[in-house]
């Protein structure tokens, strides 16, 4: 057990990585040594950051709890915190459950640790984190919450109503991280299309991303996590003019059935799902669009599930994402309607789905062949350097793979490379010497 130690673990989405960054910088600020994801953790204190969203991450999370308690009763480990969106959404009930736990916090009362310590906030270092992700990347939330209320999610029983951060508050964290070194930048938030309409009574996230762009340094930005209804169309205008903003965007459709689409309170017709692919495709020529899109909700039966698959063999998503419907405790479906379709039916669409995709990604990277393309580096592995188009966010996305034989690639630095072979997901590139 090292003294003054401390462990942080992240569950979940990148939105909880970030709270685990501005941690641990305040903890280094108060004199702790700090390890991140750890094995093998073996400081006096270990915090756990938990995921609520699902069945499956509630289970990730509470079977982690379970592993540090024991850690603890067998003498490896001091003190267990908790804190995150399970914490946040079953407080008492895992305080009840669990009470090896030392305490649990919140998703928004993280800081109290820190007193709790005996230690203090350090205001003056607010936009300061330690990057858990390569230096030259980090992301960059811009609101919590979602004012959104989709049938199925649990998110605004977790976070509450949307809240965004205010344009000047955001652009000096950027400021901050471009002198730390960083270069692209993830922008994320549960819904960043309704980004400004609490603060400035309309939405200004166009106006941020134009300030985003214009700071000196910053040489990708990426949006993710966009909302059908309503979309702000002087975005587009944005990422087509603004070299630095890359052509792609995340918008989560979850279905395409007006019928499911309005069980889900997603307050969008298939119709209008169609024309907004169409739209963007149009208005952002080559752009790279990433979607989410979940199978098995109540109602879904087999003709709207031919919908859904005729959709994506018509959309042809660059990069799609998709799961199978659970019930999630308090949420509006949970309480309307019944989880009818078998586990088995959801399981069979979701690998259907999938298949479908895997062949339209493998003609989309195939098209590439041939193609020069921008490439950032983020690490050597093995015989290759791993790089990313501005078509690519890390982690989620495709890679780029380069021969370590083409010469020294130094990581976070960009080159043009030419792209030679592909596989269903991956590209196989070689540097272009100039």
């Amino acid at each position: 057990m090292r003294k003054n130690t401390i462990d942080i673990i992240t569950l979940g989405c990148s939105k909880n990585l970030v709270d685990a960054e501005r941690l641990i910088r305040q903890l280094e600020l108060n004199g702790y040594r700090v390890t991140h994801d750890s094995d093998n953790p073996q400081g006096e204190i270990v915090v756990l950051n938990t995921c609520g969203f699902i069945a499956d991450a509630q289970e990730e999370s509470v079977n982690m709890i379970l592993k540090l308690c024991q850690a603890k009763e067998e003498g490896r480990v001091r003190r267990v915190y908790v804190m995150g969106c399970l914490s946040q959404r079953f407080m008492q009930e895992l305080g009840h459950e669990i009470p090896q736990v030392d305490k649990f916090y919140g998703k928004f009362d993280w800081t109290e640790l820190l007193n709790d310590l005996g230690k203090r906030y350090r205001t003056e270092h607010q936009y300061e984190r330690r990057l858990t992700t390569p230096k030259h990347y980090a992301y960059l939330k811009i609101s919590e919450g979602c004012d959104r209320h989709c049938a199925y999610c649990a998110i605004p029983i977790i976070t509450g109503s949307h809240q965004s951060r205010p344009i000047e508050d955001i652009i000096a964290e950027v400021e901050h991280l471009v002198s730390e070194g960083v270069k692209e930048f993830q922008i994320i938030a549960q819904e960043l299309t309704y980004y400004g309409l609490d603060l400035y009574g309309e939405q200004k996230i166009a106006e941020l991303v134009e300030r985003i762009s214009d700071v000196k340094g910053v040489k990708w930005i990426r949006l993710h996590y966009a909302y059908p209804m309503n979309f702000p169309w002087e975005l587009l205008r944005v990422i087509r003019e603004r070299d630095n903003v890359c052509k792609y965007l995340d918008i989560a459709l979850q279905h395409v059935s007006t019928k499911v689409l309005s069980q889900m309170q997603r307050h969008v017709s298939k119709e209008e799902t169609y024309a907004l692919v169409e739209r963007i495709r149009h208005e952002v020529p080559g752009i790279c669009l990433r979607t989410t899109l979940m199978v098995g909700f109540p109602g879904e039966g087999d003709a709207e599930f031919e919908e859904l698959k005729d959709f994506v063999r018509w959309a042809k998503f660059e990069r799609m994402g998709a799961f199978a419907y659970s019930e999630e405790e308090g949420t509006p479906a949970q309480k309307n309607y019944k989880d009818e379709v078998p586990d088995e039916v959801k399981q069979q669409r979701l690998d259907e789905l999938m298949d479908i995709q895997q062949s339209i990604s493998a003609e989309v990277q195939g098209q590439k062949v041939g193609q020069m393309l921008k490439v950032i580096i983020d690490r050597k592995e093995g015989e290759y350097y791993v790089g990313r188009t501005e078509f690519d966010s890390p982690e989620v996305d495709p890679e780029v793979l380069i021969p370590t034989s083409e010469g020294t690639l130094r990581r976070g630095c960009f080159y043009d490379v030419t792209i030679v072979d592909s596989d269903d997901f991956d590209l196989y590139g070689t540097q272009i010497k100039r």
